[in-house]
Order: structure tokens, then sequence, then C-alpha cells
């Protein structure tokens, strides 16, 4: 198998056209490639500068997870850290864990930031929502995002083997008129659920209204868990 590294947008699209397969730290597709065979071609990313940026507000889909520091919100730094192993992280990707895994670890942190998704096609780059993203498998070049006021992340513990453990996530924006919206993501087995809301006066009521949204319909032992932790959100201090 041929490894090509691209160091431009202009050299990745000519990988792509020429047959390449894209493949992230391959730390999901190197066992199926054992048992099933190698691609003649397969491309990696981690030499675009495009898809290696850490800042604010943007994160390249070549980024390895153990490089997320606190340049990006704590929701999605925390959703790295969780992911795996240390050697685990120190290979796998951006794109590779929200495309390519069905865990998608990193999904909820992203859905609950709002973000949005530059993608890498053979003959164009533009820019789509994660629903497109995830649907049509595109190669994913960078995320970006409006910071938040505050985020927070809880991934629950789980035993080795078992099935996937829930996930909650969840951000305060503000919005331009200047009120506060609740939005929240929740991994519960392989089926994620985010939703959000305008926030109320009081945590209770705001709770409520969530309560009211697809997020709501989480069995009883997830949506107590959802409801401690977004109690736990909103009497933070302000900060990301």
């Amino acid at each position: 198998m041929l490894l090509r590294l691209p160091e431009s947008v202009s050299e990745a699209q000519e990988c792509i056209a020429e047959g390449a397969v894209p493949v992230g730290g391959a730390t999901l597709v190197w066992a199926g490639w054992q048992r099933d065979g190698f691609p003649a071609q397969a491309m990696s990313l981690r030499n675009v500068p495009e898809a290696n940026v850490i800042g604010r507000g943007t994160l390249g889909g070549a980024v390895v997870l153990n490089r997320i520091d606190d340049r990006v919100p704590e929701v999605l730094r925390q959703a790295a850290a969780n992911v795996g192993t240390g050697a685990v992280r120190r290979t796998a990707t951006v794109g590779g864990n929200i495309v390519g895994s069905t865990l998608r670890c990193l999904l909820p942190a992203a859905l609950v930031l709002g973000a949005r998704a530059t993608v890498l096609e053979r003959d164009s780059v533009f820019e789509t929502d994660l629903a497109e993203l995830l649907a049509k498998q595109h190669l994913l070049l960078s995320l970006h995002w409006r910071d938040p006021v505050v985020s927070s992340y809880r991934k629950l513990a789980a035993d080795a083997g078992g099935p996937p453990p829930l996930v909650v996530a969840a951000a305060l924006h503000s919005d331009t008129d200047g009120a506060d919206r609740l939005h929240v993501a929740v991994r519960d087995g392989y089926d994620v659920l985010s939703d959000s809301v305008p926030c109320a006066a009081g945590t209770d009521e705001t709770i409520d209204r969530l309560g009211d949204t697809t997020v709501g319909t989480l069995h009883a032992t997830a949506w107590a868990i959802v409801r401690q932790h977004i109690g736990e959100l909103l009497a933070r201090p302000r900060g990301r």
C-alpha cells in the first residue's frame, strides 16, 4: 500500500481523483485492512495545514486527539481527553472519530457548539452541517464554531467490552439579541439526541423546557443524569 501525504488542499484533491483512500490515524481501519486486504493507495491529511489548525473557533480534521488543548472549549477538550487510551489518543484524529467511528465520541461536543464542517471533495471545498457530514461520509477538513459562554462534558464509567457509556455534552450560548440558549446532546448507546432551549429565569424552568424536547424522551436514568449535569452547568461561573 502506498501512503500519500499531500501538503496542500489541491494535492489532496489530486490524490482523491487518483483513487487514494482517505485515512486518519488508521485506528479504525487497520484491522479491517489486515482482514480484507489493503488498498493500493491511502492518503493522510496530516501535512495539509488547513486540516491541522487548532485555534479559537476552529479545529482541523487531521488533528490527533492528544493535541487538543485549552484553545478549544472545555466540552470539546474533555470529549477528546476521554477517548480510549493514551495510545489511541496519540493516533486517532478528529475526522476519524466523528466521521469514521460508530461511537463518535466527539460528536455530542461538536453538536452543542453548533459546529459546521468544511469538507474536501475531489473538485471542491465547501461548508456543510454535521448531519450532512455524517450522512454522506464527507472527508472532514476542519470544524468551525462560535465559542460558547460556558460548556461542560460528562462521560459515565463503563465496563470494557460492554455497551457504550452515556455521554452528556452541554453548552450555553449567547444569541445575537443577548439572550442565552442552552444546547444539550446526549449519546445513549449508539444514538445521539440533541436539542436546544432558551434559558428561563430559573434552572428548574430551563430543565423543564428541555424535557419537552427530544432530549426529554430519554429513559429515566439518563434523564436524571442530564438534569444533574445541566443544573451544575448553569450554576457555574461563565467561561469557555
